[in-house]
């Protein structure tokens, strides 16, 4: 979606402060021993009262109201009897629509304390998507988002997960301009349009390339094995840098 009219922003940013209010508050019902499945009864119910739509359940008749990937699970988790435990990784992405507009988010939470090596890896994992965000602006290379977040990968030992990209929304849950990469590549030659409404959602690892298929025909594993966290943001590009509707 490319928006031209300050209702349609307005839009955005009710939805955007929808979901982005249903992730903190699963987030914050997050302990050892409520299951997956529990957790996303509550985002259900959020969402809900908020007036708003599943966008996974009712895009592609996803089986939960909100994906939760927990460790291994990288993307895409299921939810259901699977129980948290001290010291995991727990994933929470959540989009909806209301009244036709879009919105998209996700972070990684620690449940707990976690490895010293984990707590850097969620620490860093946010800082990329916030690298990523900052190369959101009118006309620049759609390039440049990956070109950035894969410059402060590397400078600290991580890789990126380079079959999940960010994509555009607004409209639907995924729209053109389709696949937004969020790792460096030269074949990405597409600019930024004004008013563009898009996710960045860089998958930064300690080892993990891609995005593999579990048996469950939904959940995504890392390939090769290793910890993989995941922030997210919706924003729209403007002439000053972007505008993140899902921010807390």
């Amino acid at each position: 979606m490319t928006i031209t009219r300050e209702d349609e922003l307005d839009g955005l940013k009710d939805i955007g402060r929808i979901v982005a209010r249903t992730m903190q508050t699963m987030a914050k019902a997050i302990e050892p021993g409520i299951t997956t499945a529990e957790l996303d009864a509550i985002g259900a119910a959020e969402l809900e009262r908020e007036g708003a739509i599943s966008a996974p359940r009712s895009t592609y008749d996803f089986p939960g109201h909100t994906c939760i990937s927990v460790n291994e699970e990288i993307a895409h988790g299921i939810p259901g009897p699977r129980a948290i435990r001290t010291g995991d990784l727990v994933n929470i992405d959540v989009s909806a629509s209301k009244n036709g507009y879009f919105a998209d988010t996700g972070a990684t939470f620690r449940a707990g304390p976690v490895t010293p090596s984990l707590d850097k890896l969620c620490r860093d994992g946010k800082q990329a998507m916030s690298v990523g965000i900052k190369a959101v602006r009118a006309d620049q290379p759609l390039a440049g988002i990956g070109k950035a977040v894969g410059a402060f990968a590397s400078k600290r030992g991580y890789t990126l997960i380079r079959n999940l990209a960010s994509h555009g929304i607004g409209r639907a849950l995924h729209e053109e301009p389709g696949e937004i990469p969020t790792w460096p590549t030269r074949a990405e030659r597409r600019r930024i349009d004004r008013g563009l409404v898009l996710t960045v959602e860089p998958f930064l690892s300690k080892g993990g390339l891609w995005a593999v298929d579990g048996d469950d025909g939904w959940t995504l594993y890392s390939e090769p094995a290793a910890p993989v966290v995941q922030y997210e943001h919706t924003v729209v590009a403007t002439e000053r840098g972007a505008i993140v509707i899902t921010a807390a």
